[in-house]
């Protein structure tokens, strides 16, 4: 029975295929809707619901081979193994990210590394483009409206500089070679003080903004970093990003992804997209966004297992994550892996399920929960 269930999801995804070559071949005189259809589909698989789809069926096929051969199996768990690109020394630019320099055109970038695994709003009014495999050598991508990129971000050892900053840096040797950090930083007519309690530097680098990220718990290291161009860091004209739906579930999807960056960077299993559990996180969310509070107790009194067991959510192991203000899901992330008990939810691995909630208060404050499952 187990067998033949296995076989449903796959020929499921046969007719879909099947469906698609009969549009490209009755279309082939009328590429508008093919292309229209060819989006949707691309929208569709961008979604962590069906990403989490994609990988039941993935986890069919392994169940399938190794009945059938128990090596071949073996040899389809060894290759999900991604070997880290060779990086070269940028060319034209102080930084690179694997092996991509800002300006670089969309067409390049995808001729190296294939088309983005997802794309989500951010804080900039721009899309970041998630390119990985199953989250190793993870990466984003902003581009401007030439196709050109205009932001660059990883939390992997994809970093190369020609001043020989790299992944691991002592926070020490970040400062002798990028010199001394920005302290501030304008919007409009506000100037704004950048209070990081030490996780984070933010430099100005060939008329970019450069933050080093550094990670508290491995003696103050580099973890990650994020490039940001001087033209897009001024198209956001106060310190929080617009509110909208669309940014809201930007911040989710991307807070969603750099956790199981974060995962897999540490030796563990990726976490699956839970629907459910994420209208929890984003009923606390609103919750503490419309009563300004800020609290992993609710004003009821109730606890985030009580939140999940109100809405009918069955687990083994349960944590919540907790954050608000910061300007992106990325200072979210950095900040949370920074705080020893929320690190340990992240990289815990009794859980296997995440659901991702955030909300904005009237002033475009974003306030972000993680709820983690395990069952």
């Amino acid at each position: 029975m187990r067998l033949f269930k296995s076989f449903v999801p796959l020929f499921v995804i046969l007719l879909i295929l099947l469906y698609i070559y009969q549009v490209d071949e009755e279309n082939a005189n009328n590429p508008s809707l093919f292309h229209q259809i060819d989006s949707y589909i691309q929208s569709i698989k961008e979604r962590p619901e069906v990403d989490f789809a994609i990988q039941k069926v993935e986890d069919g096929l392994h169940y399938l081979a190794e009945k059938i051969d128990p090596s071949t199996s073996q040899d389809l768990q060894t290759k999900q193994k991604i070997d880290k690109p060779n990086l070269n020394t940028p060319s034209e630019h102080t930084f690179s990210i694997h092996n991509i320099e800002m300006g670089d055109s969309k067409e390049e970038v995808e001729k190296q590394v294939g088309p983005a695994k997802r794309s989500s709003v951010n804080e900039y009014g721009v899309n970041w483009y998630a390119y990985h495999q199953n989250y190793q050598n993870f990466f984003m991508v902003a581009y401007d409206q030439n196709d050109k990129v205009a932001g660059l971000y990883t939390n992997q050892d994809l970093i190369l500089s020609k001043l020989g900053v790299k992944m691991k840096d002592p926070k020490e040797s970040v400062l002798q070679k990028l010199g001394k950090p920005i302290k501030n930083i304008q919007k409009g007519l506000v100037l704004y003080q950048i209070e990081n309690k030490g996780e984070y530097h933010l430099f100005q680098v060939d008329n970019n903004y450069v933050t080093v990220f550094y990670d508290k718990h491995q003696n103050n290291t580099v973890t990650a970093v994020q490039i940001v161009s001087t033209q897009l860091e001024r198209q956001k004209k106060e310190f929080f990003g617009e509110a909208s739906k669309e940014l809201k579930e930007g911040f989710e999807y991307q807070l969603f992804d750099l956790t199981n960056a974060a995962r897999v960077k540490h030796g563990l299993s990726v976490l699956t997209w839970d629907d459910h559990v994420k209208l929890t996180a984003r009923g606390h969310s609103s919750d503490m966004a419309q009563n300004h509070y800020f609290s992993h107790t609710n004003l009821e009194g109730m606890s985030p297992f009580d939140r999940m067991k109100e809405d009918n959510i069955s687990f083994r192991a349960a944590g919540e994550n907790l954050a608000a203000g910061q300007v992106s899901s990325i200072f979210a992330h950095e900040g949370l892996m920074n705080s020893l008990g929320h690190r340990k939810n992240i990289l815990n691995t009794s859980f296997n399920s995440l659901g991702v909630g955030v909300a904005f208060d009237s002033e475009s404050k974003p306030y972000y929960t993680e709820n983690f499952l395990g069952n």
